[in-house]
């Protein structure tokens, strides 16, 4: 094959092979064949991780055809669904809606695979609710001597623990299980405010409205609330009007906002004035609809990103101190900086792990040279024992990662028991989790 690259361009790879199996069978066949040869094995889904987490130079496989619901079991909340692994999201949303079922929570972005999504710590916002992983009841894994192994917190529960958000270095995830509730409908207000009147009130959003998230411009004090609460049953809807969407949506999220960063680009002393007038320019609005169509959002203009995971009492220290940052350096930023939250939970390796959560998301548009930004950045929630998105850019290693997670030396175990010669492993593992 030729050169495969991520969505954001920032990783690419030439592998030896790549392969389209079409379920866990045909897998372990093949990664059998690769040990023979003494070949790497990386999986890959969407490719929307921002890191080299599917970079190879053996065998890339690709999980597309391994898709859809496989099985529905009722249980007294909901069901739970057993789905392929590289089922993309925006068709599992559809097609669990057609059960009468949805996911508790999700992301703002739906082009990825389940099983890329959840290995990595993808999380969407309320804190009352986990992330992605924390759905998660059991997996279905291909390891590196080729055996496929079904898991749960009840089979094999450590082997679960580490595979179902292990980035990819576990194994060949096949199939997942996913507690799934009722469909639902969100009711969204989204509204502009002032950064400074948004972090006075924050407890009350956080801990009073379902999914509270907030876009803070940078150079400015304007910010854009987001708050989505939760309304039983499917139907009816009342969802943004078409040329209301298109403008909201098409206009300002995407073609719009896209010029604006060739013209920030171009001009980067004009992008403090165009944040102030991007901020300015909002309107409020409201609507209801399914939860899947309030919780995502179309992305076509191309990014670079970070995020980190830092504890909630941090956060008006470390927004402060960003804005100083960006002023100290001179440095001019055009994307919004997005700030989500979470529930503590048990994961492994969720950034979320025994602590409640704020999340840090800095954007730079592809065209312009993120590194310094990100840098600044870094250094800031660093400091306040941030850790960083598993799918996003970051600088760690596995030396100061460590002391970040409690469960970290139980997850190498785990890695070290099911794959010794690293078949799984490439550059970006063997820097996060060591050799």
């Amino acid at each position: 094959m030729g050169t495969w690259r991520n969505w954001a361009r920032t990783e690419h790879a030439t592998p030896r092979a790549f392969d389209t199996p079409a379920g866990a069978e045909e897998v372990a066949a093949l990664v059998t064949r690769a040990a023979e040869r003494g070949d790497r094995v990386k999986a890959v889904g969407a490719g929307h991780s921002f890191t080299g987490a599917a970079v190879t130079d053996g065998v890339l496989v690709s999980l597309d055809r391994i898709a859809g619901i496989e099985r529905v079991e009722p249980t007294a909340t909901g069901a739970l669904v057993t789905v392929g692994a590289g089922t993309r999201l925006h068709d599992l949303n559809r097609l669990l809606w057609s059960h009468g079922l949805a996911l508790a929570n999700l992301g703002d972005i739906d082009v990825q695979s389940i099983a890329g999504a959840v290995s990595t710590g993808t999380h969407g916002t309320g804190a009352g609710f986990g992330g992605l992983a924390t759905q998660v009841r059991a997996v279905t894994v291909v390891l590196a001597d080729g055996r496929t192994v079904h898991c749960s917190a009840t089979a094999e529960p450590e082997l679960f623990e580490a595979a179902r958000l292990g980035v990819g270095s576990i194994g060949i995830l096949t199939s997942m299980t996913l507690d799934c509730i009722p469909a639902f409908r969100l009711h969204a207000a989204e509204a502009p405010a002032t950064l400074t009147e948004t972090l006075t009130v924050l407890d009350d959003d956080r801990l009073g409205v379902d999914h509270f998230e907030f876009y803070w411009f940078p150079h400015t004090n304007r910010v854009l609330t987001k708050r989505n609460t939760r309304i039983e049953g499917a139907e009816p809807t009342e969802p943004v009007g078409r040329v209301r969407g298109f403008v909201d949506d098409e206009l300002l999220s995407n073609g719009v906002f896209g010029a604006l960063q060739h013209l920030g680009t171009r001009a980067p002393g004009l992008i403090p004035r165009i944040n102030e007038v991007a901020g300015r320019a909002l309107s409020p609005r409201e609507f209801t609809d399914r939860s899947y169509a309030v919780f995502a959002s179309p992305r076509r203009v191309r990014f670079r990103e970070m995020e980190y995971a830092i504890p909630v009492d941090a956060l008006p220290g470390v927004l402060t101190d960003i804005a100083r940052g960006l002023e100290r350096t001179g440095r001019q930023v055009a994307f919004p900086v997005e700030v989500r939250f979470a529930a503590a939970d048990d994961v492994w390796l969720s950034t979320a792990h025994g602590r409640d959560t704020a999340y840090v998301a800095v954007h730079e548009f592809h065209r312009r040279d993120h590194r310094d930004y990100f840098a600044t950045v870094e250094e800031i929630v660093r400091a306040v024992d941030g850790r960083p998105h598993w799918g996003k850019l970051h600088g760690r290693t596995a030396d100061d990662l460590r002391p970040a997670y409690p469960r970290f030396d139980d997850f190498l175990a785990v890695r070290d028991r099911v794959d010794p010669d690293r078949m799984f492993a490439n550059p970006y593992l063997e820097r996060v989790f060591g050799l």
